[in-house]
């Protein structure tokens, strides 16, 4: 990710609602949410403003939709999250991996990935 793609990231992700949007979507996993589920979590947000919010995430790279018959299913995209977080630390040791420790450590997942490999 370079800086400009980062600033585009930054910029959609600094708007509360997308904010939500987009850490709904990364709960909600690969499957995505249909547009009005995301709506119903967000309390009820009307379509047009819902509509907006995902558009402008979705120019970002941050969600991704797909059509599944008359929904429309959105996911985040992982690799442009991972992207993000990794250009933020990418220089971040200078070294001294103590440094980025807690960082890191922020990163853990709760999985438990012996449960999703199995599945």
């Amino acid at each position: 990710m370079n800086e400009l793609q980062a600033l585009g990231a930054f910029a959609a992700l600094s708007q509360e609602t997308r904010l939500r949007v987009v850490r709904l979507l990364v709960q909600a996993g690969p499957g995505g949410m249909a547009a009005g589920a995301i709506g119903a979590a967000l309390g009820g947000a009307t379509t047009s403003r819902l509509s907006f919010h995902l558009t402008h995430l979705e120019h970002a790279g941050l969600i991704q939709s797909r059509r599944e018959g008359r929904y429309i299913i959105y996911s985040a995209v992982y690799s442009a999250l991972a992207s993000l977080v990794g250009f933020l630390l990418k220089d971040c040791c200078q070294g001294h991996p103590e440094i980025c420790a807690p960082a890191v450590e922020a990163l853990t997942c709760g999985c438990d990935l012996a449960l999703t490999e199995s599945a």
